[in-house]
């Protein structure tokens, strides 16, 4: 008698759900309680799918933006609980990424209208210089849509309209004479930051490791580090790739671009650390990715490793340490008369 043949045995690789759900219920008190979270939820680009049921992709940067908004509300008396979900109706899960395209495309629309609004300013008084305040405007605005497109997981219609209006914007204000290309103010003195205390976002990634490196290395050799959501208004510490704050993005520049420009760094060195953490953070194509894939990798690496936060940066600063020797080839360029126009401190050319 001949053997029965052998049927396929299905996968049991589970797969991963497709969804994220954050479900919470907020504190009637304090009021601004709701105004918060609702910020909150909009700055990660989530969308509500019913009342206090909100939605992202199921990632683990998502889910990390979840877990530190639960503890948040947790915090402040609420409750909240992440889930991981699919969709069993036909139709739900397109129905779910139109949901995340259109809140995103009403962005990208209300940035191309500012940008808009500030053109027509512009084209009413044709021989006046751009003013500070319009200047001022058009970085705000590369924050915003940098922001934006962070979060736009589905590649939302408007994008490039956006860009282009800024784009046009940006055009205009240097025909203008008034943008330099750099951001406001010009070169600092490093002296001036000397022994400080410095504060960003937790969980650092790629641009905060960068810029602590950087601080660290040309601007306060002493720099101490601590994080918070957001800056105080009383605190003493100098704030950095926080949002709204001088030493974060700068139109379509990431924070480690911008502290290059402000104390004027410079170096070959530095100019190709520069592209690398932009082409990882801003994710713009700007840049060629030889080489950022793989220090994307271990800063990766590293955020899987170290769950305490001051563990994490420090070892993110080793390997931008190491970054830097090997691409300013050897000891040459760590003399720091080539590394910047000012002279550091022997403390800091070590």
């Amino acid at each position: 008698m001949s053997a029965l043949p052998q049927l396929a045995q299905p996968s049991l690789e589970p797969q991963a759900p497709a969804w994220l759900l954050l479900v919470h219920q907020l504190p009637v008190r304090p009021s601004n309680v709701r105004v918060k979270t609702w910020r909150r939820l909009q700055n990660l680009g989530a969308v509500a799918v019913k009342d206090s049921v909100y939605v992202l992709p199921n990632t683990p940067q998502a889910r990390e933006d979840f877990e530190w908004l639960k503890a948040e509300i947790v915090a402040m008396k609420g409750q909240a609980t992440v889930f991981a979900a699919d969709v069993v109706e036909a139709g739900a899960r397109e129905e779910i990424t139109r949901a995340f395209q259109k809140a995103r495309q009403r962005d990208y629309q209300a940035i191309a209208r500012e940008a808009q609004r500030l053109l027509w300013r512009g084209a009413a008084n044709p021989g006046r210089s751009p003013d500070g305040r319009r200047l001022r405007r058009l970085h705000a605005l590369r924050e915003r849509f940098a922001r934006t497109q962070a979060v736009d997981f589905f590649r939302a219609p408007g994008r490039d309209e956006a860009q282009g209006a800024l784009d046009e914007l940006q055009y205009r204000l240097k025909r203008g004479g008034g943008e330099s290309g750099t951001p406001e103010g010009g070169s600092l003195m490093a002296s001036a930051f000397r022994d400080r205390l410095w504060v960003t976002r937790p969980r650092p990634g790629i641009d905060r490791m960068a810029s602590a490196w950087l601080i660290r290395r040309f601007i306060d050799p002493a720099a101490k580090f601590c994080f918070a959501e957001e800056p105080e208004a009383e605190s003493t510490a100098v704030p950095f790739d926080m949002f709204g704050v001088e030493f974060g993005h700068q139109g379509d520049c990431c924070t480690f671009e911008t502290l290059v420009r402000r104390f004027g760094i410079r170096s070959q060195a530095i100019e190709r650390i520069a592209q690398i953490v932009h082409s990882l953070d801003l994710k713009d194509e700007k840049y060629p990715m030889e080489g950022a894939t793989a220090v994307g990798q271990l800063v990766d690496g590293l955020r899987q490793l170290y769950s305490d936060d001051r563990a994490l940066l420090e070892q993110g600063i080793t390997i931008f340490e190491a970054l830097y020797r090997s691409l300013a080839g050897g000891p040459a360029e760590r003399n720091p008369a080539k590394a910047r126009r000012g002279r550091l401190s022997p403390k800091a050319a070590r």
